[in-house]
């Protein structure tokens, strides 16, 4: 049975997208891949039409607390932003896997928030939508505020916001009654709701149905499991109070017995000129700065090439003069996807010694040692010759050349041997033969 094909890649401008590791009403997130410097970001793909605000408000953002953005690239109907790659997973996973956390570990992640949240207000920017599933870890533990996707951007702090949005759960009953509300006073009181899911590894405010869920929450209705300390009780209660005027502001948070200890504010250097053309940019009518998906696949082989590099029908030796046992170049075929021959190929090649450098489905090995002749170098290249078989090429660019064509020099033929030995059981797993058919 013949194997699917392999799906070809997207590139969109300079980068190369991978799977999706998110997904909203609004927005898709994908694994993507900088061709140019091999560095790993996420992209996030929203519709043309979708708030410009949300870009507005994250390019300001510059907080090691937060979700970095790095580029914003738009073409006709998409926005793509391409923001800081954080790998460790979602803080929700953490509590969904172990339960409550340590009192000390729950203080140190809430201390983060804070300090995300607190910079975030000092911008003008109010996230709206703060819950654990939006707070990711890097590899390092450090907790990063993602998901700006509700966020919105206010000129002044008493300005009232009217749009009701959130995750019901950790909504503030403000938002709720859609009278308007303060985005700090909201915020403020999400965090609440996360404090107390971090410490009792559940929701202060769940019901079945969002009538009895909305009648809880604007009486803040929640009660203390009985590990709670009497400062931390002390400290939620001021936290979700159903009046925003009189909930705890962050000035005051700061001071809290309980909230202090342990605590260091936030230590980063803050970019003084933030450059927003790209914004600007991606949302203006020009086409001149529009960028193209483009569906990435090997080069195409036809009939005549495949037969030309056959070894039955090799008609290089009409043409130059190949001695000895050990040619120039090597092929060998698999029915393998050709983003997986590559990574295989790879894998092979560094244990041997060779620097590997790749482009779209051509990689030139460099080895890291001299030989007589100078460093050692191959080329090599996936090409399609149907939708499920590939034909890679091996080839010599740099090296002994002149010992491989007069083969004066035995024991330098006989370490290319090896390495083409040594290569092939390496990829075994991938060449294909066509015997396996029978």
């Amino acid at each position: 049975m013949s194997k699917k094909a392999p799906k070809p890649r997207t590139r969109v401008g300079k980068f190369e997208l991978g799977k999706t590791i998110g997904e909203g009403s609004f927005a898709k997130v994908k694994l993507a891949r900088n061709v140019d410097s091999r560095d790993h970001v996420a992209i996030k793909i929203l519709d043309r039409n979708h708030l410009k605000k949300e870009i507005s408000a994250m390019k300001l953002i510059n907080h090691p607390n937060v979700v970095k953005i790095f580029e914003v690239m738009a073409s006709k109907t998409k926005i793509y932003i391409v923001l800081e790659l954080v790998n460790g997973g979602e803080l929700f996973d953490k509590i969904a896997t172990n339960g409550k956390l340590k009192e000390d570990e729950a203080r140190s992640y809430f201390h983060q928030l804070i300090n995300a949240v607190d910079y975030c207000h000092s911008r003008g920017v109010y996230h709206r939508d703060l819950k654990p599933e939006n707070l990711l870890l890097d590899s390092n533990g450090v907790l990063k505020v993602s998901d700006f996707g509700l966020s919105t951007y206010a000129q002044q702090e008493d300005e009232l916001l009217r749009t009701a949005c959130g995750t019901p759960n950790y909504v503030a009953p403000e938002v709720l009654k859609d009278r308007g509300y303060v985005g700090s006073a909201s915020d403020i009181w999400s965090c609440g709701v996360i404090l107390f899911v971090l410490m009792a590894g559940y929701l202060p405010f769940d019901e079945p149905n969002h009538v009895a869920l909305f009648r809880r929450i604007s009486r803040a209705d929640f009660s203390f499991p009985s590990w709670f300390a009497p400062k931390l009780k002390k400290l939620l209660k001021r936290i979700l109070d159903p009046n925003p005027l009189t909930r705890i502001k962050i000035e005051e948070l700061l001071e809290d017995e309980w909230f202090k200890k342990g605590y260091k504010p936030a230590s980063f250097t803050e970019e003084e000129d933030v450059n927003v053309d790209d914004v600007a940019a991606a949302f203006n009518d020009s086409k001149d700065n529009l960028v193209t998906e483009r569906k990435e696949k090997p080069v195409s082989m036809n009939a005549f090439e495949l037969i030309s590099r056959s070894q039955s029908f090799n008609l290089n030796s009409l043409f130059e003069k190949q001695t000895g046992v050990v040619k120039r170049e090597t092929h060998f075929t698999s029915q393998h996807p050709a983003n997986e021959i590559m990574s295989k190929i790879e894998e092979a090649a560094k244990p041997l010694g060779f620097n590997v450098h790749k482009r779209d489905y051509k990689m030139k090995l460099q080895g890291d040692k001299s030989g007589r002749k100078g460093h050692l170098s191959v080329a090599t290249e996936v090409f399609e010759v149907a939708p499920s078989l590939h034909m890679v090429e091996l080839r010599k660019t740099g090296g002994d050349t002149l010992e491989f064509h007069k083969a004066c020099e035995h024991i330098l033929i006989l370490e290319l041997l090896s390495f083409y030995k040594n290569f092939s059981s390496g990829l075994q797993d991938i060449v294909w033969h066509a015997d396996e058919e029978k």
